[in-house]
């Protein structure tokens, strides 16, 4: 039987010697080395998009992979596409990292410096792994493709009162509306208002999640507040402080367990970049930018773009930028939003009606807003738009990964904790 390696080596030197040796197993077939965490999720989503037998048996990581840590990626890999057997490279063979590997679905390590024989065996192993699996999925490989988790919808702001609450309320409604099952979560972590849009008062928020390793559903079931209309809502905590708490490590697990157990998750990131929203706009399925046209929100939106490129977050062609309170007469029409900005723009505008909002917003009830409002109208087709209304789908190639501890983290870290 022919084996299909991909290996996930970031390192150049690296990459060189795990293609050599790759090159002298028997009956083996490997792809050229991905650079990145980013490139060999996207591959194997390509792959899977096309049938369960194009994926490969064995995929390699090497523990120097970036942007996302060796053992995020193994986990991220094994729930995704768990007909697939991942063997991580790493000098660390201590039990305490075999059994960390071993919990995020690694099949086995294989040492460094590389050797022939531990490569060989790990190898086989891993591919004999993946091919029995594969026998015995049968004809139900359809839901197993691409793993278990729901779309991930991230709302960011270009600058502070753009609607970027405002549209991430009104997404999950539509989704919810829809008959899927909707989380919404405030990572507005200092200053978010969905308790405030949704007139809700709960004492637990993400920040009691933030030192849980492991985020069981009875853990989470008991952080989440189940609003009347059926979202699931895990908020923002009260005492803004509390939200450096939430580290990038946290919200990835957070968001996780969510998309978990529900067919849609919602993220208000607000408009200020720290290191847990930034995780969170890195792993989700679409990462929106809401702008209003005016050219201080506009260079805003450039600027945020630019800055998830830079700590290597999003790339500006993966976001979709989101025209709010749009009217006809602006000189800025989205074109040249899209134009700045280098993203995507989404077929919907908003339009400028904030009399519509006013009653429902002020009494804490944007649940509330009557289905003839333009901007209930905009935001639902929005919805529509995004493939959070309709039934669920297999993600699309370009879906990000759940991640932990990345560069871009780091790098929020380094200038100061993304503030």
């Amino acid at each position: 039987m022919t084996t299909r390696i991909l290996p996930a080596v970031g390192d150049p030197d690296a990459a060189r010697a795990v293609a050599t040796l790759l090159g002298q197993l028997p009956d083996a077939e490997p792809a050229p080395p991905v650079p990145d965490s980013t490139q060999l999720v996207d591959a194997l989503a390509r792959l899977a998009a096309e049938s369960l037998d194009a994926l490969p048996e064995v995929v390699l990581v090497h523990e120097r992979i970036g942007p996302v840590p060796a053992l995020d990626l193994v986990r991220e890999v094994a729930l995704r596409f768990p007909a697939v057997g991942v063997v991580l490279i790493t000098s660390d063979t201590g039990p305490g990292l075999l059994s960390a590997a071993m919990d995020a679905g690694a099949r086995g390590l294989v040492p460094l410096p590389l050797g022939y024989e531990e490569l060989a065996g790990r190898v086989q192993a891993a591919a004999q792994w993946s091919a029995g699996f594969r026998r015995h999925l049968g004809g139900a490989t359809a839901e197993l493709v691409a793993g278990p988790g729901g779309t991930v919808v991230t709302v960011s702001g270009a600058k502070g009162g753009v609607g970027t609450t405002l549209t991430a309320v009104q997404l999950a409604l539509a989704a919810r509306a829809a008959g899927r099952t909707v989380a919404l979560l405030d990572l507005d972590l200092q200053s978010g208002d969905i308790a405030s849009y949704l007139d809700v008062q709960f004492r637990r928020s993400a920040a009691d999640l933030a030192a849980i390793a492991d985020i069981s559903p009875r853990v989470l079931q008991d952080a989440v507040y189940v609003h009347e209309t059926g979202l699931s809502l895990l908020l923002a905590p009260a005492e803004g402080e509390r939200g450096e708490e939430v580290t990038d490590r946290a919200a990835r697990q957070i968001v996780s367990a969510l998309r978990a157990r529900h067919e849609v998750v919602v993220v208000d990131c607000g408009s200020r970049l720290d290191s847990a929203n930034a995780a969170a706009v890195e792993m989700a399925d679409t990462a929106l930018l809401v702008t209003t046209p005016d050219v201080i929100a506009v260079r805003a939106a450039k600027r945020t773009v630019r800055m998830w490129e830079r700590l290597q977050v999003r790339k500006a062609e993966a976001s979709v930028a989101l025209v709010n309170q749009y009217a006809r007469s602006t000189e800025i029409q989205p074109a040249l939003v899209q134009k700045i900005t280098g993203t995507r723009i989404a077929g919907v505008t908003v339009p400028a009606a904030y009399k519509e909002l006013q009653a429902v917003v002020d009494a804490g009830r944007l649940h509330e807003l009557d289905a003839r409002s333009t901007v209930k109208q905009a935001l639902w087709a929005l919805a529509g738009e995004l493939g959070l209304t309709g039934p669920p789908s297999t993600p699309a190639p370009g879906k990000q990964l759940a991640r932990a501890g990345d560069r871009g983290s780091l790098g929020l870290r380094r200038r100061g904790g993304g503030r």
